[in-house]
């Protein structure tokens, strides 16, 4: 294929925090000649990491967009977070890039960290190549850091390098496909040099080790090694390229992006062994020409941007789209994104990633047909896991409208932030990732919209119900001029097992009160059970309504709600009740190294253990399953993270109420506010 005919393609730049993904994005615009510069993250002149909020804390909290032309073609790189904090921001965009770049410590003490990543992209299936940045640091061997990773991948890690030592430190490497040494040059292109007999020896038995795995899933290339026949280039690069893009490989080459090393060897890599953008289209089940829209953008400059990767065709400025229900949307400006810089362009070529303007209805996942055509929908992504809550009001009472405009807008921007009212509480609660998610979405709601908000931990949904059964006699009686007020209840309560919830019947017999009342008392029995004797709302238990008297005047309908009340507030406190706390289900996946520390972690949380297995498909990780009160949950999942690289994740889900034991019943009721 002509290389003009690719399109753009689209390539994201992934890995762990702390592996200099956004440096080897400045690094391949600076050797494109895309920047006259070489961009610095700490020096506030990166293209990637430009928003306050990524500056402050030294690293990505968003996707960023980068694009360059390298030899007659167009590259968009997604730049993606490496904290779990800020990960599912590029979820949607992770899933139409044409080749995944994972950036790597070279240190084989930390490649553990890269499963997760792995597997995710294995999941995609969206093929994926290594790079090991921080070269020129490594102190353990490539093949200590290659029996490392290769338990971490589904496929084989494929070496395309071998590094060139002097001393201690790496100088150059040679390229077992070219079968060709170099020496690095800071900032600039690598030095060819000649292949001396003591590198010889180790690049034939590397050489041969690759090519077996290229064997693997190449018979004729098979037959070759088996007969010593020495395989033409165009079959080592023509395996390369179709095991790279069927994901059966994943090729590793290594450098430094600080320093320029290795740069210009990846860009070719990139060129050869990246694939064109209709298999991510394949992959994504896009038929046709169409707009897959991966995330919304809200900008001060150019309001409100639908993001989105073209595909089958190009599209124009003022192009008619239309939604998965044949609803029509027209363009307006198509703007090129360079980190926080836009640009106004009039068209997009196949492959492109641009911002759509005036799209208004189009949200994150959205797929757009173009040139006439209605799309299929596309898959309903999973919602991520959200691990950490804060409830929030705005320090000013006269932001509260503003606040919720703003929390609508980050959340449209972001797929782990949600929000929403709790009547039970009477709290604005904010749902998040984790701690550190949540502590840049409060900066971007003072910075990008001017409001300021306090926030604490939520109020945890404690219950009561009641021991025993009683019988109570309740009564309202009021005269003061004209028609008084009368209600005369009694009334059996009983506890119910637990999750069975309030059950009401009336057992009113010869009419002691009139029919059309004794809704009025249920409602009465409810308002009372808004807030028991212990100041929690109660829950599991049977009233029946046995008895009673009325007036024929002044009985009414407030009456006997009244009495209704009353008799059920009085009930309540003699039937000895007691505090319920919610119970989660915790699942925690982690590395097997870290069981021991977890589980102990949890326990000393009052968890109670279900049981630990092996988790499927992963290299010595397990899945913890445990009960634990949601009061315990908060800052789990930094003890977490702390207690395994970084690298344990837990979800939680509510199960059940349990009985809460006297002395922290006791520490709860004095926490209580009074009631207003």
């Amino acid at each position: 294929m002509d290389q003009a005919s690719h399109g753009t393609r689209a390539i994201a730049i992934v890995g762990p925090a702390g592996a200099g993904k956004t440096s080897l994005l400045e690094s391949l615009l600076f050797a494109t000649g895309t920047s006259a510069r070489l961009g610095a993250v700490d020096a506030g002149t990166s293209v990637g990491d430009a928003s306050p909020e990524a500056r402050t804390r030294g690293g990505s909290t968003e996707l960023n967009l980068a694009r360059f032309e390298w030899m007659g073609e167009t590259y968009v790189l997604i730049d993606t977070p490496g904290s779990l904090a800020f990960a599912a921001d590029a979820g949607r965009a992770l899933e139409l890039a044409d080749l995944a770049l994972v950036v790597i410590d070279p240190d084989p003490e930390r490649a553990a960290l890269v499963e997760p990543l792995l597997r995710r992209l294995e999941t995609l299936g969206l093929p994926h190549a290594l790079f090991v940045n921080k070269i020129d640091q490594a102190r353990g061997s490539i093949e200590d850091l290659l029996a490392a990773l290769q338990p971490l991948s589904g496929a084989a890690v494929v070496a395309r390098q071998i590094p060139i030592r002097k001393g201690e430190r790496i100088t150059g490497f040679v390229d077992l496909a070219l079968e060709r040494a170099y020496h690095y040059q800071p900032g600039r292109a690598s030095e060819p040099v000649p292949l001396t007999d003591d590198l010889r020896d180790d690049e034939t038995g590397a050489r041969f080790h690759m090519l077996e795995q290229l064997a693997d899933h190449d018979d004729v290339l098979l037959e070759q090694l088996l007969n010593d026949e020495v395989p033409p280039p165009e079959t080592v690069f023509g395996d390369i390229v179709r095991e790279t893009a069927a994901g059966l490989i994943v090729p590793m080459l290594f450098g430094s992006a600080l320093n320029g090393f290795g740069i210009r060897r990846l860009l070719k890599m990139l060129r050869h062994d990246t694939p064109v953008a209709g298999q991510a289209a394949d992959r994504l089940g896009v038929d046709g020409a169409a707009a897959q829209v991966f995330k919304v953008s809200h900008g001060s400059t150019v309001g409100r941007l639908a993001l989105a990767r073209i595909f089958g065709t190009s599209l124009a400025e003022g192009a008619e789209l239309r939604d998965c229900e044949g609803k029509t949307l027209r363009t307006g400006t198509l703007f090129a994104l360079q980190g926080t810089a836009t640009t106004k362009t009039t068209r997009a070529e196949p492959g492109d990633v641009v911002g759509i303007a005036k799209v208004d209805s189009a949200r994150a996942g959205d797929r757009l047909g173009m040139a006439g055509r209605t799309p299929a929908a596309p898959s309903v992504a999973i919602p991520p896991l959200t691990h950490s809550t804060l409830a929030i009001a705005a320090k000013d009472h006269k932001d509260e409208v503003r606040l919720s405009t703003a929390l609508n807008r980050l959340a449209e921007e972001d797929p782990a932030l949600q929000w929403g009212f709790e009547e039970a509480t009477r709290e604005t609660l904010l749902h998040g990732t984790n701690e550190e998610h949540l502590a840049v979405v409060l900066a971007r709601l003072e910075r990008r919209y001017g409001v300021a908000v306090a926030s604490r931990q939520p109020t945890i949904a404690y219950k009561e119900t009641i021991r025993t059964g009683v019988t109570q006699h309740g009564r309202h009686k009021k005269q003061s001029g004209g028609h008084g007020q009368f209600g005369d209840v009694i009334i059996e309560i009983r506890p119910r097992p637990r999750g069975e919830g309030f059950h009401f019947e009336e057992k009113i017999t010869g009419g002691a009160i009139p029919r059309q009342w004794i809704p009025a008392v249920e409602q009465g029995v409810r308002d009372a059970m808004q807030r028991g004797p212990l100041g929690f709302p109660v829950v599991d238990v049977a009233v029946a309504l046995v008895d009673g008297s009325f007036h024929s005047v002044d009985s009414s309908e407030l009456a006997f709600r009244t009495a209704g009340r009353i008799a059920m507030t009085e009930a309540l406190a003699a039937a000895a009740p007691y505090l319920l706390e919610p119970i989660a289900r915790v699942t925690i996946r982690a590395p097997g190294s870290a069981v021991s520390r977890i589980t102990s972690a949890a326990t000393s949380r009052r968890g109670q253990m279900l049981g630990i297995a092996p988790l499927d498909g992963w290299s010595r990780w397990d899945a913890i399953e445990l009960l634990m009160p949601e009061a315990e949950l908060s800052g789990l999942d930094p003890e977490l993270r702390s207690l395994s690289q970084g690298l344990a994740q837990f979800e939680a889900r509510f199960d059940h109420l349990a009985e809460l034991s006297d002395k922290l019943a006791k520490e709860v009721r004095q926490r209580m506010p009074e009631p207003a």
